[in-house]
């Protein structure tokens, strides 16, 4: 039903996207980047979480992790990741397969900077084997979501390497090649 629910939205606001089902789970980003022949960070995983009485949806590159500080500041509480249950009541969708796409009702989306260094990402679909590929940009006018800067890596730039595209990532104080 979740993954219905997510081609019904791509057949109603872009039908140029194609869903994506495969054999192989996506349900975790490591799963997701194999699956799907991407590095880790190019994943765009959504976390379902609530500050005060807001449940909302974050979008986030793969590898970076909520910022508690930076989330606080922006959105004036301590962000509460909900449970399973929680997670598909509100959005219909199984945790690895969470998305902004296809929700029951609409829910506030943030899509984090970390986005941006890419030009097309991968998040799920609905399902725990299904995603879609498109751009950041496009995700976020597809779901009117808003740009925040909730997390903490930094990406600084892409560079190409025999066997897959290294980023090199800001982190702390230290740069990491992932």
């Amino acid at each position: 039903m979740s993954l219905e629910s997510v081609r019904a939205f791509f057949a109603a606001h872009a039908p140029d996207i194609d869903v994506i089902v495969t054999e192989a789970s996506s349900a975790t980003v490591a799963l997701a980047a194999e699956a799907h022949g991407v590095a880790p960070a190019q994943i765009a995983k959504t976390i379902c979480l609530r500050a005060g009485d807001q449940t909302m949806l974050i979008v986030a590159s793969g590898i970076s992790r909520l910022d508690n500080r930076k989330f606080k500041d922006r959105f004036g509480g301590k962000a509460r990741m909900l449970d399973a249950d929680q997670v598909l009541a509100a959005t219909n969708h199984p945790v690895g397969g969470v998305c902004p796409f296809g929700l029951p009702a609409p829910l506030p989306v943030y899509c984090d900077i970390s986005l941006r260094a890419f030009d097309e990402v991968v998040p799920a679909a609905g399902a725990t084997n299904a995603a879609v590929r498109l751009s950041p940009q496009r995700l976020a006018e597809l779901v009117d979501a808003e740009w925040v800067d909730v997390c903490q890596l930094r990406f600084i730039r892409v560079v190409e390497s025999a066997e897959r595209y290294r980023y090199s990532v800001f982190c702390g104080s230290s740069f990491l090649i992932v």
